[in-house]
């Protein structure tokens, strides 16, 4: 790019003189190195609205040297072919629901254990700071892609068609995951069953009886409707949505040191108000769910520590099982980090 602007200076300056020099032309050639990041909500959402705060941040403190270019809602493809362009380097990053990346790197399904994440967002965000955060996106080095950051992004609570006023309610019922056997033992210990169903035949499957519940954030409930066909709900906020932010390593490793630096320290510093904005969503969701004909109850905290006495071991066990040894060397970090803040 520096030896294309050395070429280009006679001509642009014979241009300005003409007066011929049109702006887009300036305009391209004002970043030195420019970052695609797809992902898959709305522009109105949290994510999509936070990574536009983190591209006027990055490009104010590199002088324009670094631009981000956003696409939301899917336009560069579903998430594994964002996360695989990322790693073959057809894309620069992408931000991803940790969710969606088990298959990728079973590290990261860590993430899937209940009440993992503290409940106070302070400490929860000190987590994702800590070492045990900084092991969690090293894990995926050994996978093509470079992890930057941890993004909340809301946590799950309970719905079904049966009552679930305590941890005896759940005996018997059927609950829809995703695909992930630590999310099956998690309703195992409730005594429950699981099954794992495509996220777009959830709302078919509540309607028809084919499961009694299922699990997701508030927004996610409202937004898909959820609610009106569940006749219970209980804000148990027990299962974190995280977003992990990747990057391709060919094009971070090209950046300056001080640019890099920049780039994660503008992640982090976006996290608080990605938290507010992301609240004040959820407590618009919770408000509309209200309005309908579903029971809405909120759990307890005395509730939120049993059901995590119930859940947590069987759902650990899961995880390791599935990452091996380096699975056991992350939840010792996590259980170091989180008894140091209890």
């Amino acid at each position: 790019m520096n030896a294309l602007r050395t070429l280009l200076k006679p001509c642009v300056g014979a241009a300005l003189v003409a007066g011929l020099v049109a702006t887009p032309s300036l305009t391209a050639l004002a970043a030195d190195y420019t970052a695609r990041i797809g992902h898959l909500e709305s522009d109105k959402q949290s994510r999509h609205v936070h990574l536009q705060k983190v591209a006027d941040l990055v490009k104010d403190r590199t002088d324009g040297a670094v631009e981000f270019q956003i696409f939301p809602s899917g336009q560069l493809g579903n998430q594994r072919q964002m996360t695989e362009g990322v790693q073959l380097g057809t894309l620069e990053a992408t931000v991803s629901p940790a969710a969606f990346l088990g298959g990728f790197n079973p590290a990261i399904s860590i993430l899937d254990i209940p009440f993992l994440l503290p409940a106070d967002a302070d400490k929860a965000q000190a987590l994702r700071e800590s070492e045990f955060g900084d092991a969690l996106l090293d894990s995926f080095g050994s996978k093509g892609v470079v992890g930057v950051a941890l993004w909340p992004n809301g946590l799950k609570n309970f719905t079904s068609n049966k009552p679930l006023d305590d941890l005896k309610s759940f005996t018997g019922q059927k609950f829809r995951v995703m695909d992930s056997k630590i999310l099956i033992e998690q309703f195992d210990a409730l005594g429950a069953s699981a099954i794992a169903l495509p996220f777009g035949e959830l709302y078919t499957s509540l309607q028809t009886g084919v499961v009694d519940g299922q699990e997701n954030p508030l927004d996610t409930i409202q937004r898909m409707k959820f609610d009106e066909v569940q006749k219970y709900l209980v804000v148990s906020e027990h299962g974190a949505m995280e977003d992990v932010v990747l990057f391709n390593p060919t094009w971070w490793n090209s950046l300056p040191e001080d640019h890099r630096t920049v780039i994660t320290e503008a992640f982090i510093e976006v996290i608080p108000e990605l938290r507010a904005h992301k609240a004040k969503a959820i407590e618009a969701a919770l408000e509309d769910i209200k309005q309908g004909d579903i029971s809405v109850r909120v759990a307890s905290d005395e509730e939120k520590a049993a059901l995590r006495d119930k859940m947590y071991d069987k759902a650990k066990a899961a995880y390791i099982g599935r990452a091996g040894d380096q699975g056991k060397a992350l939840i010792d970090t996590y259980e170091k980090a989180y008894s140091a803040q209890n």
